[in-house]
């Protein structure tokens, strides 16, 4: 571990005991300072290696789900207001390796979440309908309304990813060869960055979060799902021949990050060998997204007060 990768696990806040005093200001308050240390913003100085995998704090594990339920509670309640207010909407973007805990995170720092206001979408290998189209397409149909979070469990950053990876596949997505230059990637992640900010500039904010789980970390929860009959769904042998390629993973993360995290759309690089650390850190920065919209539910006017009371009056003028 280097010293500075040690440094920003000393610097962590710790969990609070005195949970149920915190007031909502201070809450909201926490949840901007704890998520912070984890937002690159536009830093183009960004380097993956500096970045954790781990927490290791010395609170109880009783004190940490606490602090979880605190944030689902709080994220609920302003997912109310967001969905009655109806001009903001959040997406929500995870990327990471396999076995990271991605489905994890939505799990439970989404399940106080009214289904009303959440979408949850998956994106796996391109159908040939998807080739057909440009690479922004098939996650551009499911973006979420005004009102509503939307979720990508993976999304148009595989084309920086896996397909950066394996240049291959790029060869069968039917792009002109004419097109594929060296430069390619650049010009994606400028098309990205481009993309983001059109979303940001019609009222759709983007939090990113990569879940940055250790390979020894990884090799353990794989094991976990062989040994365990009931995760033996969740893992295949393409899972663990992916770990051959994981140097590259990281230097294709590292590139994606640092060229298309701003400070609108920001990447949040979350320590995930803990996962319940990591589902406080997710809830939090979303917590700070979400606050720093201003939301309020929709003010009524005078005339409509007038007309409700009315109503009232006539629901209690009823004989039963």
């Amino acid at each position: 571990m280097s010293k500075k990768n040690k440094k920003n696990q000393d610097n962590v806040d710790a969990v609070p005991e005195n949970l149920k005093t915190l007031s909502k200001k201070e809450l909201l308050h926490r949840a901007k300072k704890f998520s912070e240390q984890f937002c690159v913003g536009d830093d183009k100085d960004f380097t993956l290696k500096d970045k954790p995998t781990n927490y290791f704090g010395d609170e109880k594990k009783s004190a940490i789900k606490d602090t979880l339920k605190m944030g689902v509670k709080a994220l609920a309640a302003m997912q109310e207001t967001l969905y009655a207010q109806d001009k903001w909407s959040v997406l929500v973007i995870f990327q990471a390796m396999d076995a990271a805990g991605k489905d994890g995170a939505i799990k439970h720092v989404m399940s106080g979440i009214n289904p009303q206001g959440c979408q949850v979408s998956s994106f796996k290998a391109p159908s040939s309908e998807d080739l057909d189209h440009d690479y922004l397409w098939r996650c551009q149909k499911h973006l979420p309304e005004r009102g509503r979070i939307g979720i990508f469990n993976r999304s148009y950053y595989e084309e920086v990813l896996v397909v950066r990876v394996h240049e291959q596949i790029l060869k069968g997505q039917k792009i002109p060869e004419k097109l594929i230059k060296e430069n390619i990637w650049e010009n994606r992640f400028e098309d990205i960055r481009n993309f983001e900010r059109y979303l940001n500039r019609n009222g759709t904010i983007v939090i990113k979060f990569f879940l940055n789980v250790s390979k020894e970390e990884q090799k353990n929860r794989f094991i976990e799902r062989v040994d365990n009959p009931d995760k033996n769904w969740k893992f295949s042998a393409s899972d663990a021949k992916e770990r051959g390629y994981w140097d590259d993973y990281m230097f294709a993360y590292e590139e994606l990050i640092k060229n298309t995290s701003t400070k609108k759309s920001p990447w949040y690089v979350i320590p995930a060998d803990n996962k319940y650390y990591a589902r406080i850190a997710i809830a939090s920065a979303i917590i700070h997204a979400l606050d720093e919209m201003d939301l309020e539910y929709p003010k009524v006017s005078e005339d409509k007060i007038a007309e409700l009371n009315e109503v009232k009056k006539a629901l209690l003028a009823e004989k039963d």
